[in-house]
């Protein structure tokens, strides 16, 4: 368990005024989420490039982070729609990485629960660029996510990118 241990945790909770089948397909939507992540300019570039990824899948995502264009490939591991999926990273610029996506009816209201781990590389180095910036870069980005997804989805934006009705 020392590797848990030395993994960072970043749990986010968005509360959205829409149907969970809604907010979970938007979430595993490729071009919904090159939407979301527009300042760093994601782009699916191999495996899954459009439509909505599914149990088993990979993606590989092109982005501009600190500077500097990484990729980052993710394969889908759980997936129980509408209420959860998990991507987990098997190449990149972490060491570890997991980011488990569950949606939680309350009421009216979709809760949706975002769970980042992760572990940076290059060990101690790693561990100070996490410590100094590089867990509030993610949750910035998460949060910036969330509230994306958050006005799509009580919107009719959500339109453009599932075709078809989910709730």
């Amino acid at each position: 368990m020392l590797c848990s241990q030395l993994m960072a945790l970043i749990e986010l909770k968005t509360t959205i005024l829409s149907p969970p089948e809604r907010v979970f397909d938007l979430c595993r939507s490729i071009e919904f989420h090159e939407h979301t992540s527009s300042k760093s300019g994601e782009k699916a570039v191999r495996g899954r490039t459009s439509g909505l990824i599914e149990l088993g899948e990979k993606v590989t995502w092109r982005a501009r982070h600190f500077g500097i264009t990484q990729e980052l490939t993710v394969r889908i591991t759980e997936f129980d729609r509408p209420s959860r999926f998990v991507d987990e990273m098997i190449s990149g610029a972490f060491a570890t990485m997991s980011h488990e996506h569950r949606f939680e009816v309350a009421e009216d209201q979709t809760v949706m629960v975002d769970r980042f781990e992760f572990t940076a590389p290059l060990g101690i180095l790693g561990r100070l660029a996490e410590a100094l910036f590089l867990r509030s870069y993610m949750q910035s980005f998460l949060l910036e996510r969330g509230r994306v997804i958050k006005v799509a989805a009580e919107s009719d934006e959500w339109k453009q990118f599932l075709s078809s009705n989910p709730g």
